[in-house]
């Protein structure tokens, strides 16, 4: 009977896996971006309405009919400066393809002071 116990344990134990998933990108981040992230996947920019993925290190805005990602900012914006701007830190995929739900909650952020539309209305960047 004790040869028995100790076969079932060690077969157990021979078949278990343990599976360890981590997403480190610390030295990924720009210098701009916020401290004390160990992962980001997107910084948004609300002041200029623009997406940063830092994985792949490009820009991600609105331009004509579709989002585009480019390595600099939309040219109206390349004068931006990044260290002072706000940022959002987004960590899940394709959070431009959400736009509209993004912009609700940067509105509501604003504070109860705020003397503003709480929603946009149409299509598009805003």
């Amino acid at each position: 009977m004790m040869t028995l116990t100790i076969a079932i344990v060690a077969m157990t134990a021979y078949h278990s896996n343990a599976q360890v998933s981590l997403n480190i990108n610390i030295g990924a981040q720009p210098n701009w971006g916020p401290r004390g992230y160990d992962y980001v996947e997107y910084y948004y920019l609300p002041d200029i309405r623009t997406y940063y993925h830092v994985p792949t290190k490009r820009y991600v805005y609105y331009e004509g009919n579709s989002w585009v990602r480019r390595t600099s900012l939309p040219p109206a914006y390349r004068g931006y400066n990044l260290y002072k701007g706000r940022k959002i830190v987004i960590n899940e995929p394709r959070p431009y393809l959400r736009n509209r739900t993004t912009q609700v909650i940067k509105v509501e952020h604003r504070g109860p002071h705020h003397k503003g539309p709480k929603h946009h209305k149409g299509k598009g960047r805003h």
